[in-house]
């Protein structure tokens, strides 16, 4: 399967925990397939100065992770770590963790065992480590906004002795790895996982992870029209599909995980409705990362046009100039619709609210739509590029939007 490394920058996630399949009654399962990656924070600082081998730390999944429109892991689910590996700094080069994952504790104090490991949803250092088959994947210190930069140190098979010799110029900065609480993570699943599914079947949102086969095969067509995807079409979320799938949402601006979530699937322009989950895609929420993305998109769109039209920031027109009223349609939706996304922002971000997130979510597309039929005016070639960047990226509340 696909295997990376969550830059200790990007986002991380946990795994989930393997259920003997005869356990469970077949209608309330459900597989998270290996290569799966989940998002956790870490709730204690991990440093590299202080980290020993067989040391524990807990991490806390962030949002609540559904497959297949069922609740799988509850946010708030305790992901255990365990250091395999850990080097101080030196004079001569970094300091070094290598991190594992065991176990998954639900909040109502269910626990099961699991196998994960760190990854990375930062392009650049997943293709690095992916250059090595079966890396052997670790936080390096002295890089990174928090600390560390995750990297692959060749292979696990190889002895420790050869992470240093592996990692080479990366050890340079002698500086050791620093991990503070509250950081993102993402892990992923070295084998798939037998979950309960719980609740009832629910509007999808970003999180949702699809699985069923008629699900992967319709992203493995669409992915291959867009010439991510070269092998056959077989509903089989194998390690080329997940690697077309990380590409595609790197791509995109989307956060890239391998996952073929509802974010990439409405992105792909897969139906709502492919894989027979039955759900809809109403009452669907961006994450309080992809809200802000969306936020300041709208916000310097709104800008750059304003200063086409050569209005200053207090709003004064140009005197010298005459305004079509299809110009001022469309500076005025820009800015209502950047007003509405800082609003959807604050929404997502604190109101504890699902339902009435889901809501605001279809409202923002309601101004959305204002901005599509004003744009159409516009001469200028980069505001509707810059506009259709933001309506793909809004094509996780409504698939049927694009």
């Amino acid at each position: 399967m696909y295997r990376g490394t969550a830059a200790v920058r990007g986002f991380l996630g946990p795994l989930c925990v393997v259920l003997s399949a005869t356990a469970l009654p077949a209608q309330g399962r459900t597989v998270l397939p290996d290569g799966s990656v989940i998002i956790v924070r870490t709730t204690t600082p991990l440093e590299s100065s202080t980290a020993r081998a067989g040391q524990t730390f807990e991490t806390v999944v962030s949002d609540t992770v559904t497959a297949d429109g069922y609740t799988v892991i509850p946010a708030g689910s305790r992901i255990r770590g365990v250091v395999s590996f850990a080097q101080a700094a030196d004079r001569q080069r970094s300091g070094v963790i290598q991190v594992n994952f065991d176990r998954l504790t639900l909040p109502g104090g269910a626990s099961y065992p699991l196998s994960g490991k760190l990854t990375s949803t930062d392009a650049a250092e997943r293709r690095q480590i992916d250059a090595s088959p079966d890396p052997r994947v670790v936080l390096v210190g002295g890089r990174g906004g928090v600390g560390a930069v995750i990297a692959g140190a060749g292979s696990e098979r190889s002895p420790v002795s050869g992470i240093f010799s592996a990692l080479g110029s990366l050890l340079s900065e002698g500086r050791d790895v620093r991990v503070p609480a509250g950081t993102p993570l993402a892990v992923q699943l070295d084998q798939g996982l037998v979950l309960t599914r719980r609740g009832t079947l629910r509007a999808p949102n970003a999180y949702t992870i699809y699985t069923a086969a008629d699900r992967i095969r319709a992203a493995q067509q669409a992915l291959a029209r867009l010439n991510y995807y070269r092998g056959p079409v077989t509903g089989q979320l194998d390690d080329a599909t997940q690697r077309a799938l990380f590409e595609f949402q790197a791509d995109q601006g989307i956060m890239a995980t391998g996952n073929l979530d509802n974010r990439t699937a409405s992105a792909l322009g897969i139906s709502a409705n492919a894989g027979g989950t039955g759900a809809a895609a109403a009452g669907a929420v961006l994450s309080a990362d992809e809200a802000s993305l969306v936020r300041r998109a709208a916000q310097t769109l709104a800008g750059r046009y304003r200063q086409e039209l050569g209005v200053t920031p207090t709003g004064r027109l140009d005197a010298s100039r005459d305004y079509a009223p299809a110009e001022l349609e469309l500076l005025f939706a820009l800015s209502g619709f950047a007003d509405n996304a800082s609003l959807y922002e604050q929404l997502v971000r604190v109101s504890g609210n699902a339902d009435a997130a889901g809501a605001a979510g279809g409202a923002l597309i309601a101004t959305a739509r204002r901005v599509d039929a004003a744009v159409q005016a516009s001469s200028s070639p980069q505001v509707r590029s810059a506009w259709s960047t933001i309506r793909t990226q809004l094509g996780a509340l409504d698939p049927s939007y694009r």
